[in-house]
């Protein structure tokens, strides 16, 4: 199991001990222990959640559930990455374009230097 991003040396890989849903587990981990038990403890909380909430008492059908909720926390979160990532590249076109429009303005001698508009108010929408 990683922990994080791939490591530029080698790291030493070490066991870790966890605890989920009442089982314990001996992971191999590259990298931050930490990380590891900060990862099952959210796994525990989330099974704790479905199994109070189900009247099922099968450990596997509570993970199966968990492992849903995770996915689609998970999901959920890379459609809002992405729907940022987009209002992001078209906030640096539109402020790439504004630059441009006031170099090619300036460099034309349209305006002088104290007559350059606020750039930041010009980008701000409505």
């Amino acid at each position: 199991m990683r922990s994080g991003p791939e490591p530029m040396e080698t790291t030493r890989t070490q066991t870790v001990k966890v605890e989920i849903y009442n089982q314990t587990y001996n992971l191999r981990a590259d990298g931050n222990a930490e990380y590891i038990q900060q990862l099952a403890a959210y796994v525990d909380r989330h099974m704790r959640e479905i199994a109070s909430k189900t009247l099922t008492v099968d450990s596997l059908k509570v993970a199966i559930l968990a492992a849903l909720l995770i996915a689609d926390e998970l999901h959920q979160m890379k459609q809002r990455y992405e729907q940022l990532d987009a209002q992001l590249a078209q906030r640096s076109a539109e402020a790439g374009e504004l630059l441009d429009q006031v170099l090619k303005s300036y460099r034309s001698g349209d305006r002088r230097a104290g007559d350059m508009p606020d750039a930041a108010s010009e980008l701000r929408h409505p």
